[in-house]
């Protein structure tokens, strides 16, 4: 499974296979879907590469440990993560929380607490995505909108996958509507007064820019001013 988006389908990641199974057809007699992995490092991998409801994370596990790959995935996302492990230790339970990880159960437990604890979690993060939401300071030209504190950009309703660099020269061209904006500003401003960089930089951005924001569109939004900068104009 190369590519799951659908909210629904929780990872596992833990090195029992009879754990691992029995977890996995609890969470399906449930409604949800399930992937596994049974080593740290293949568990990772998928974290990473592809987006999940929730993370069931074993702490003893071969390649590479639990708490290394709970600071891994939450290095770069936000998935929810339970930790479920025979280590039931204060210091265990606090360093798998200062890892990054949203709850922890000790094994054996039963199927039931865990459920409840999967609802639980879910009900919170559903509250502050929502939360989130609604403190978005959103910024909108055309059908182009960025969600600042989220760092999302989306056109037409389809999100559009930036750098960092991109999204902060894209930030600065829409905050400045009908403001030509000249090439050595937008260097300052994105690269830094420090930079070393040159001004043909910021052409080159423009150039990925554009490639991305105006992909499947027939109007070009961000408009070049010869001989000065580029502008968006209502």
């Amino acid at each position: 499974m190369s590519n799951i988006n659908d909210n629904k389908t929780i990872l596992i990641i833990e090195d029992e296979e009879k754990m691992s199974r029995f977890v996995e057809l609890e969470l399906q007699h449930e409604g949800y879907q399930t992937e596994t992995a049974f080593d740290g490092r293949s568990g990772l991998n998928l974290a990473l590469k592809n987006d999940y409801l929730l993370i069931l994370l074993d702490l003893m596990l071969p390649e590479l440990n639990g708490l290394d790959v709970c600071r891994r995935i939450r290095e770069e996302k936000k998935t929810p993560i339970i930790i479920m492990t025979a280590r039931d230790s204060v210091i265990d339970r606090v360093s798998g929380l200062d890892h990054g990880a949203d709850d922890y159960i000790v094994k054996p437990f039963a199927i039931e607490e865990l459920l409840a604890r999967i609802r639980s979690l879910l009900r919170r993060t559903e509250l502050q995505e929502k939360d989130n939401k609604d403190k978005q300071t959103i910024l909108k030209f055309k059908d182009l909108i960025i969600e600042k504190e989220n760092r999302i950009v989306r056109r037409n309703d389809e999100i559009i996958d930036l750098t960092k660099r991109e999204y902060e020269l894209l930030l600065i061209l829409m905050e400045n509507i009908n403001v030509v904006l000249s090439r050595e500003v937008l260097l300052q401003r994105v690269w830094g007064y420090d930079s070393e960089a040159e001004t043909n930089v910021v052409d080159v951005y423009i150039r990925y820019l554009r490639n991305k924001i105006d992909k499947n569109h027939d109007e070009s939004y961000i408009q070049t001013v010869r001989g000065t900068g580029y502008v968006m104009r209502s």
